[in-house]
């Protein structure tokens, strides 16, 4: 009679980080920092770019300076993704929004390696790649960190994955979803026009380089559907209704052209907020999903409506259930900015090695 083999937990060995932009810069400072406090972390031995791919044979941060001024040599994606790369017990970091990365994270749990991500496009796009994600951890005993994706930390993924593991019933779940959009309706006041305002949050890094990404709504979707995953309720990226901030004469035009042509976003802007001011509230872009779909878009809620409060760049996110049925259970925090993000996939990282 054969003997059972008993199933063992890929052990962490090395850590790979994909992307060296300011998430991947604030990973490598913040890994630096814990390090240097005697923090047992896998040892940093690559980091890559869509540029370069470079072996860390000094201190990351040399090497991540290295990087930032490669210039494109040969595929940097393929060496990763390769066993002699990455091989089980491996930790793979993926500060990118790529979704060609996304496309590995599959194959890289199945084979044993651990993933840590703020990408989204893993449990964020497709659900067939959300689901077969979840199934290759199982197969492959690795785990998939994933806290980063959604509240840049926050206890939102945690919090519905402990709430139905316990049996509890999500109703609904609804929020102030991007750090970006949250910081710019906070400041909207009307007097200012709204572009000088994403200007500002631009310079400040609080959007992507492209702020259509955020004002889209699209960042907000896909943050949507990895809750509602977490929360049972298998929906598929069609499902989820999205109302654009952004003109449709603004949409169309290159990146630069478009930063130039922000204004185009002020009189619509200002329709809303004199709206919003005759009903006595204020402007929030809210998504949300139920077991019927998924609306993402701006609203104007009254004051004391539980998503008019925060500051800055926090989301604030309600959670209806069996169990908060009465009120909902809110969880708000800080939902932008590279050094919360990195702060998020280093804690993953963390839970992995001492798992």
């Amino acid at each position: 009679m054969s003997a059972v083999v008993p199933f063992t937990r890929a052990q962490p060995r090395r850590l790979a980080l994909l992307g060296t932009g300011t998430v991947g810069t604030a990973f490598v400072q913040r890994y630096q920092a814990l390090q240097s406090r005697g923090i047992a972390l896998p040892q940093f031995s690559w980091l890559a770019n869509s540029r370069t791919a470079r072996a860390c044979e000094r201190l990351p941060e040399q090497e991540l300076a290295e990087a930032n001024r490669a210039q494109r040599s040969a595929p940097a994606v393929q060496p990763w993704a390769e066993a002699e790369g990455l091989q089980r017990g491996d930790v793979v970091v993926d500060a990118t929004a790529s979704d060609d990365v996304a496309n590995w994270h599959e194959q890289w749990l199945a084979r044993g390696v651990h993933v840590v991500t703020a990408n989204k496009l893993g449990q964020g796009a497709q659900l067939a790649r959300a689901q077969a994600i979840a199934d290759s951890g199982h197969g492959g005993g690795a785990r998939y960190g994933d806290s980063a994706t959604v509240g840049a930390g926050l206890p939102l993924l945690s919090s519905l994955r402990g709430l139905v593991a316990g049996g509890d019933h999500i109703h609904r779940v609804e929020g102030v979803l991007s750090g970006s959009l949250a910081w710019l309706f906070h400041h909207y006041d009307g007097q200012r026009p709204f572009s000088a305002w994403v200007r500002e949050a631009v310079d400040a890094g609080y959007t992507e380089p492209d702020p259509r990404v955020d004002l889209s709504g699209e960042d907000v979707r896909r943050k949507l559907l990895i809750l509602a995953r977490a929360s049972g309720i298998a929906l598929r990226a069609e499902q989820v209704q999205v109302a654009s901030l952004v003109p449709d004469a603004l949409a169309s035009l290159p990146v630069a052209a478009a930063i130039d042509q922000l204004s185009l976003l002020d009189a619509p802007l200002q329709r809303h907020w004199e709206q919003a001011r005759a009903q006595n509230g204020c402007l929030r872009f809210i998504g949300g999903f139920d077991r019927d779909g998924a609306r993402v878009g701006l609203r104007i809620v009254a004051l004391d409506h539980p998503l008019a409060g925060g500051a800055q760049t926090d989301n604030r996110v309600a959670i209806h259930s069996d169990r908060y049925s009465a009120q909902p259970l809110l969880i708000q925090g800080p939902g932008a900015g590279a050094d919360v993000t990195a702060a998020a996939l280093l804690d993953d990282v963390l839970r992995i090695a001492k798992a």
